[in-house]
């Protein structure tokens, strides 16, 4: 599985471009991930990816308190708690089919699975795009996703995000201009308002070559089939 923003490196390999619109507590967003990762290693020296990130907040009205996860979900959808825990049960199965994971991998006891407001992270990755390049911000949306799901923890807050912004080869201080620079939440907002004049209502949606919007978490063969698509109708 690719861990970049660009996937291969053959001269002979076609070009292109995959915006990803996610939010980092989406589970089908990493599986999605996990998916185009599969398919770009089957296109591995036929088509290489440029991939940008951009942000789609599943819940901008998200407290600072957070959610428990599992009732964040009841609540949402209408289902009740054991409902909720089966979808959960669902989203694993598809995790694991995909080659990620969206298991506690920490120590016990474990924290409770929570949902956060994740503006600020969309902020950092928008200035990490901006200012470190495609490559980095995609290792920093992965980075995220293990604290969010595998870590479990508070990515809703400043301080864990500086933290994981460090692990990735970001100093605390580059990062921290990401929540001091007003045009970095414009760019945010921007992107917002991006996916809802394309029409776009779920995540992940991922558009290719800027015009070709492939919605929800596909299998690896519908992204395979999409990119060859898009290369053979843009052709020069």
């Amino acid at each position: 599985m690719t861990e970049t923003g660009t996937k291969g490196d053959t001269g002979n390999a076609r070009r292109m471009t995959i915006d990803i619109w996610s939010d980092v507590m989406c589970p089908w967003c990493l599986v999605g991930w996990g998916n185009l990762s599969q398919a770009l290693d089957q296109l591995d020296g036929e088509i290489d990816a440029d991939i940008r990130w951009h942000a789609f907040e599943l819940n901008p009205d998200m407290g600072e308190q957070g959610e428990d996860r599992t009732a964040h979900i009841a609540r949402k959808y209408g289902r009740t708690i054991d409902q909720s825990k089966q979808v959960q049960g669902q989203m694993r199965e598809a995790a694991q089919a995909a080659g990620v994971s969206l298991d506690y991998e920490g120590e016990e006891p474990a924290p409770e699975a929570m949902m956060w407001n994740t503006f600020a992270a969309h902020r950092l990755l928008s200035w990490t795009l901006q200012n470190r390049g495609a490559e980095k911000q995609t290792e920093l949306k992965l980075a995220l996703f293990k604290a969010h799901f595998n870590e479990r923890r508070r990515i809703g807050g400043r301080d864990v995000l500086l933290d994981v912004a460090e692990g990735v080869g970001l100093s605390r201080e580059d990062a921290l201009s990401a929540f001091a620079d007003d045009a970095t939440a414009a760019q945010v907002r921007s992107e917002e308002r991006q996916a809802f004049e394309a029409n776009i209502t779920g995540v992940p949606a991922m558009v290719i070559e800027g015009k070709f919007l492939v919605p929800g978490a596909q299998p690896p063969e519908a992204y395979v089939n999409a990119l060859r698509r898009v290369a053979a109708k843009t052709a020069a």
